[in-house]
C-alpha cells in the first residue's frame, strides 16, 4: 500500500525550495505519495516571532546558508525578485498588504487538489528562488503550471471562490500537532522529519518501513 508523506512547505522558504528536487526523487524511488501541505510564512502566521531588527545575526545567518547549501547541491540561486511576502529588510517589519504570498499559497493547495502539488511548487519555487526576475509577471506562472499539466487560469478561478485558506489554516494546525513549526517538514506516520538536509534521515526511515520500490531490471 502506498505510504504518505505529508511535506508541510512554504513558498517563501528557500529551504522548501532545496527539497523540492527530494521530493520528486522520494516518489520515484518509494511507494509514496507526497503531499504538499501548504503553509503560511513564519512571518505571516506569527509576527511576533519575526527577527528582531535590533539583531540580524539570525537573518544573516539564513542568508548566506541557504545559498551555500544551494551551491552545495548544485542548484540556481537567487534572493527572490519580488520577495514573497512583502517585508522591509531595514526594519523586518511585515506589510499589511501582500500581493504574493496568499495567492501563491492559494495555488499550491489548488494544485495538490489536482494531484499536482509536489510538481507545482518544485516549477513555481525554480522560478522564485533560482533567478527569474520579475517571476510574477508575463507567463511565468503559466508556463510553470503547465509544465506540470495544470492550467493557471483554472487554477486562478477556482480559488477566487473556494476554502482554500481555511485548507492553509488546518494545515498550519497539522504542522503543530506533528511536532513542529518550522517548513520544511516532512511527516511520515506521524513521525516529523524537519529541514532539506533530513531528506537522508527520511529515506533511512522509508527504507525500514520496507517502501522503496524494486529496482528497474
Amino acid at each position: 500500500m502506498t505510504e504518505a508523506v505529508d511535506v508541510y512547505w512554504s513558498f517563501r522558504s528557500p529551504y522548501s525550495y532545496l527539497v523540492t528536487a527530494d521530493l520528486i526523487e522520494l516518489q520515484q524511488d518509494f511507494d509514496v505519495e507526497v503531499n504538499a501541505r501548504i503553509v503560511l510564512p513564519l512571518a505571516i502566521r506569527n509576527k511576533a516571532a519575526v527577527f528582531d531588527a535590533s539583531n540580524r545575526k539570525p537573518a544573516l545567518y539564513i542568508l548566506l546558508d541557504w545559498q551555500r547549501r544551494a551551491q552545495f547541491l548544485g542548484r540556481p540561486h537567487a534572493w527572490p525578485d519580488p520577495d514573497p511576502i512583502a517585508q522591509d529588510f531595514e526594519t523586518l517589519e511585515v506589510a499589511d498588504e501582500q500581493p504574493h504570498i496568499y495567492r501563491l499559497s492559494k495555488l499550491g493547495v489548488e494544485a495538490q487538489r489536482r494531484s499536482k502539488g509536489v510538481e507545482f511548487i518544485a516549477a513555481v519555487s525554480s522560478l522564485i528562488f533560482g533567478g527569474t526576475p520579475k517571476w510574477n509577471e508575463g507567463d511565468h506562472l503559466h508556463r510553470a503550471a503547465s509544465s506540470c499539466g495544470l492550467d493557471l487560469d483554472e487554477m486562478e478561478a477556482a480559488i477566487a471562490a473556494s476554502d482554500h485558506l481555511e485548507e492553509i489554516e488546518r494545515n498550519h494546525g497539522a504542522l503543530e500537532q506533528a511536532g513542529h513549526w518550522g517548513v520544511p517538514t516532512m511527516v511520515v506516520r506521524g513521525e516529523p522529519f524537519f529541514g532539506q538536509d533530513r531528506i537522508d534521515t527520511l529515506r533511512w526511515r522509508l527504507d525500514q518501513i520496507g517502501l522503496r520500490k524494486p529496482a528497474a531490471q
